[in-house]
């Protein structure tokens, strides 16, 4: 049995989990290249309208693995200051798998999320957190900084910059209460309904129009990164024209709302 799981445990949905629980699923390059690999073949998945990302064991993803960085591919001749630029670009590459993937992902953080693996829970568009989950931007307490794998662009987004300065630079956990208290995660529940309740939002979004949430997805993101309002709302307007005037979703929606029924979108 390998280091990433996939399945497809509920109809349109892929669970992807990291699958090394004696070492809280922390991020050697053995479990991360492969972890890329999957993210990047589930993008292909057509069949695949959202994706789960979770944790096999108590932890979600503990980062570092302090046992054994596990073997870098294409290293050989390479001085140590190469190998350690090589060694960010894959884990930089991983966050930005989660980030370029159309569907949508869900983030059930089924435990410890800590350093790398914080980084790797804000990567995901929701989180969904279990009641035993919590996060740490742990590198300022290992004599490091606590920002890596863009983790200071993405918490202060998801939380405000006041909260993301005091978490990051006091190093302190944050435990599940809190973290939805503040925005970190959408809800908490307990741990033996983290997964169902992840496969209920998604059957949500997938009664919806597959573009309509895909393109809403990419908008959401997109405007985190805006440089004015002006700009990003003529990019969400033409973002609505495309669908509106190039699919008949909107009169699938006041056809089937007449007579009760669920519309069937099909874009």
């Amino acid at each position: 049995m390998g280091f990433v799981l996939i399945d497809k445990p509920h109809p349109h949905v892929t669970l992807v989990t990291l699958n090394r629980p004696e070492r809280m699923n922390a991020m050697a390059f053995d479990v991360m290249i492969p972890f890329r690999e999957a993210i990047e073949a589930v993008g292909h998945d057509n069949d695949t309208r959202v994706v789960v990302i979770t944790g096999a064991g108590t932890g979600f993803c503990s980062g570092a693995d302090l046992e054994s960085s596990g073997p870098m591919p294409h290293i050989d001749g390479l001085t140590r200051t190469s190998i350690a630029r090589r060694a960010l670009h894959i884990l930089d590459d991983v966050i930005i798998a989660i980030r370029r993937l159309p569907q949508p992902v869900i983030g059930a953080i089924n435990g410890a999320a800590i350093g790398g693996g914080f980084c790797l829970s804000l990567a995901a568009d929701i989180r969904v957190a279990s009641d035993a989950a919590y996060f740490r931007a742990a590198g300022i307490n290992n004599g490091l900084t606590a920002s890596e794998l863009g983790i200071s662009f993405l918490l202060p987004r998801a939380i405000g910059s006041s909260r993301a300065f005091e978490i990051m630079l006091s190093g302190r956990d944050v435990d599940a209460a809190e973290a939805d208290r503040i925005g970190l995660v959408s809800q908490v529940v307990p741990g033996d309904e983290l997964l169902d309740t992840c496969f209920a939002l998604a059957d949500r979004m997938i009664g919806y129009s597959r573009v309509g949430v895909e393109i809403t997805k990419r908008m959401l993101w997109s405007g985190l990164e805006a440089g004015s309002l002006d700009a990003h709302m003529d990019h969400e307007g033409i973002a609505q024209l495309y669908v509106r005037l190039t699919t008949e979703n909107f009169e699938e929606a006041i056809r089937a709302r007449k007579v009760g029924r669920p519309p069937v979108y099909r874009d």
